[in-house]
């Protein structure tokens, strides 16, 4: 593992929200709007932006926990610009802060958690219980 970053690093992702970002449940559609789980998935993905490029050949990131502070609503067609800051890495541990706005309005905001294993221990801790 390497770690070409410093505190306060950022990185950025932006994802146009769709139809399938909207929060459904097996009961149908609760609004046309983009989910707080749909969020979650994309602001986990702006952290894993650090974890990709301090990961070995050999290693992998696993998610550890992730809070998620739902503000406004985000329609249909907008760019959510998800910005991650590097808060911390100790060890293996790479720890992010991140907000998430559809231009100057704030959407999320939050934190992740990942950790960077072998990927022969993820296979081992993964593997099925028979």
């Amino acid at each position: 593992m390497k770690n070409p970053f410093q505190t306060g690093d950022s990185k950025v992702y932006r994802k146009t929200v769709t139809e399938a970002d909207f929060a459904r449940f097996d009961d149908g559609l609760v609004h046309a709007v983009c989910s707080t789980f749909s969020l979650a998935q994309a602001a986990e993905w702006a952290g894993r932006l650090f974890v990709l490029e301090m990961k070995g050949e050999d290693e992998e990131g696993i998610g550890t926990f992730l809070t998620i502070n739902h503000k406004s609503p985000a329609f249909e067609g907008e760019v959510i610009e998800i910005v991650a800051h590097l808060r911390s890495q100790e060890g293996n541990n790479v720890i992010c802060s991140f907000e998430a706005r559809v231009g100057d309005r704030l959407v999320a905001d939050g934190e992740t958690g990942q950790k960077i294993l072998k990927k022969e221990k993820l296979a081992r801790v993964l593997a099925p219980i028979n």
